[in-house]
């Protein structure tokens, strides 16, 4: 599977019937609501691309940002919130935000920055043509918790017992959990799931790591592990754990190494879908992204004797080099 085959957008600019703001784009104000979890950077790239397609804020564009703290169950009050202020478009980030907002309404556009598996979560039901509210940037990722797996292996040979953090309320972990398994099946090593929703159980989860002391550490993409990455970084530096991850935020924070989907060519590519929403409604169309995956190796870790060496093996093993290189 290559790492440039996996990300793809779902529909195109779908012909849903716009507000009066929208469809008077040119003369008024429009407003777009945005449904995260935390704040991200990818949204920063988000506001940059659309100021490059033309919308200035405080002159044609304002945004409401709708954020849960960490806590998934508030994503249906915030859709709600969104909703009552009728914004013209809802970006969002994660499967729960969607989830949230299509729930909410069926008539303002929802484009979705980017998303694991919006099939698998039962979001759209066709991704070249999914229909209602719905559409933005997905990712193909089936097999992207095995590949990260695959990754651990060939950097840690000898790797038999691996640990994945899994949030129970979010609607994509099952997909991540089911991928992993796969992987860990083929690969012949044990795989130890620990529940994270919360600092309490993340917490807790700690506790249970260092008794345990697996060889490897997976952490699946989740709006509330990634709110946590400085926690979750220095506990696998402190107790030197090899460990992939699922954003350069981790990387950023001491991770070792990190593959990940282009986020933020994914949010640039959702503000243009924002546009055509906004400007030229049209048919649904199917495209896709042209960067896929981004493998980032950190060998700057401190306190971490593996880190290097990790490195150094996926530098030789990998049929291609990772496309960042942290020294």
């Amino acid at each position: 599977m290559k790492r440039r085959e996996f990300i793809g957008l779902v529909g195109g600019a779908a012909a849903w019937p716009l507000t009066a703001n929208a469809q008077q784009a040119g003369g008024k104000i429009v407003t777009i609501g945005i449904l995260a979890i935390e704040p991200w950077p990818p949204i920063d790239t988000f506001r940059e691309a659309l100021k490059d397609l033309g919308y200035i804020e405080g002159k044609n564009v304002r945004f409401e940002y709708r954020y849960a703290k960490g806590d998934n169950e508030r994503l249906r009050e915030l859709a709600n919130d969104l909703v009552g202020l009728n914004v013209d478009v809802i970006l969002t980030w994660g499967t729960d935000a969607v989830l949230a907002a299509k729930q909410a309404t069926t008539t303002i556009p929802i484009v979705m920055g980017i998303i694991g598996d919006p099939l698998g979560a039962g979001i759209v039901t066709n991704l070249a043509h999914p229909r209602g509210n719905v559409t933005g940037c997905s990712l193909h990722s089936d097999e992207l918790e095995a590949k990260r797996l695959q990754l651990l292996k060939e950097a840690v040979p000898g790797l038999s017992r691996v640990a994945i953090l899994f949030n129970p309320t979010n609607h994509y972990m099952p997909l991540a959990l089911q991928s992993a398994r796969k992987g860990a099946q083929v690969l012949h090593v044990s795989l130890g799931v620990y529940e994270i929703y919360d600092t309490r159980t993340l917490d807790a989860a700690f506790v249970t790591l260092t008794e345990d002391r697996p060889d490897g550490f997976l952490v699946p993409a989740d709006p509330f592990l990634v709110s946590q990455r400085g926690r979750i970084t220095q506990f696998a530096i402190e107790h030197k754990l090899p460990s992939v991850y699922t954003s350069r935020e981790y990387i950023e924070a001491g991770g070792v190494m990190a593959y990940m989907p282009n986020y933020k060519d994914g949010f640039r590519r959702a503000a243009s879908y924002v546009d055509k929403i906004l400007k030229v409604p049209s048919r649904a169309t199917s495209d896709r992204a042209a960067e896929g995956f981004h493998l980032s190796i950190n060998l700057k870790t401190a306190n971490l004797k593996t880190a290097r060496a990790l490195g150094r093996t996926v530098l030789r093993r990998l049929l291609a080099g990772p496309d960042e290189v942290i020294e």
